[in-house]
């Protein structure tokens, strides 16, 4: 194993130990971390969706912002804006939240369009422009955002361009009861600041020392090592462009999907097969890792008519169905 791998393996460890019952949350995370993407967390509150985020963060010497989306925010909250300079008569561009490393985007969906549109070009093409200018944003960017699905009132459904963006779309669900005395122990720990808590830190500070971006693209570029079989990446392309023709595999379908999968979702079925692989310590994919995250991947991408929507189907039904039809490599 290499020395970067135990970094990142060490990373996912101490994230178990603090985000308690949310392994597969971790992981994802992890993974777009790695395949230098977005992230949209869906959950009900008290899911620790930001502690996740805010966690992962502290574990990496990376700069680190969190903006709070109201429907009263404008842009320039954002992107930051030309302030005016009276001594030297001259304006001066002021950097908003969004140049950080990572940015904790809460409750994404209660901004409106211009502000959703902002943030789409600085996830797009990693900068921001602002009178007439254009300015970059670090190497390094990552979007989280994170949204809850019951409280709908003052809320803005965010564009298909912008839902393509994020990489993956990650639900989390209700601890089990076992999860929730683990959490309750963990928060006590925490408000106590006991040994056990400063022991967990320390044994991660020790083995890793704290990440560095240059940890990160290091990963990043052994990952692109990992080997695909032709047919698994065959595999890969059938199963996205069955989401545009699934009349190919069952008529039905036809009438349940209004719209398939853009390219984006290749590529990142791709990218995060490739990553899963590689946590899990094998030096090749298998068709189980483009499975443990297809359902993050695809289930943003695709389109239900309103049929299908009035008949309670999800794109998870719809992924779990193309499943069963695509044939294995």
């Amino acid at each position: 194993m290499s020395d970067i791998k135990e970094k990142i393996i060490a990373l996912q460890k101490y994230l178990d130990s603090q985000i308690v019952g949310q392994k597969d949350l971790v992981k994802k995370l992890i993974i777009t971390l790695l395949a230098d993407g977005h992230a949209l967390l869906e959950g009900a509150p008290g899911l620790a969706k930001t502690k996740a985020i805010k966690t992962l963060s502290e574990c990496v010497k990376v700069s680190y912002n969190r903006i709070q989306f109201t429907p009263d925010l404008l842009p320039s909250d954002i992107t930051g804006s030309d302030i005016y300079i009276a001594q030297s008569g001259d304006f001066e561009f002021r950097k908003g939240p969004v140049f950080a490393n990572m940015v904790l985007a809460d409750e994404i969906n209660r901004a409106p369009a211009k502000v959703q549109s902002a943030l789409l070009e600085a996830m797009a093409e990693h900068q921001v422009s602002v009178g007439g200018k254009q300015y970059k944003l670090p190497e390094l960017f990552m979007v989280l955002a994170t949204q809850n699905p019951i409280e709908q009132e003052g809320t803005y459904n965010l564009p298909e361009a912008q839902l393509d963006r994020f990489l993956m779309y990650i639900k989390i669900d209700q601890p089990t009861a076992d999860v929730e005395r683990e959490i309750l122990k963990l928060v006590r720990s925490e408000q106590l600041e006991t040994k056990e808590k400063l022991q967990s830190w320390m044994e991660f500070s020790i083995m890793v020392g704290m990440l560095t971006v240059e940890d990160i693209m290091s990963a990043r570029k052994e990952v692109l090592s990992m080997y695909m079989s032709e047919p698994l990446e065959e595999y890969i392309v059938q199963l996205v462009v069955a989401t545009r023709f699934p009349e190919k595999y069952k008529e039905s379908l036809k009438d349940d999907i209004l719209f398939g999968a853009s390219p984006r979702a290749t590529i990142a079925l791709d990218k995060c097969a490739k990553i899963n692989a590689w946590l899990e310590g094998r030096d090749f994919v298998t068709p189980e890792d483009v499975h443990a995250v297809v359902y993050d991947v695809l289930r943003h991408r695709i389109i239900l008519s309103f049929e299908a929507q009035a008949e309670g189907l999800t794109a998870d039904d719809i992924i779990t169905s193309l499943l069963k039809l695509v044939p294995l490599p």
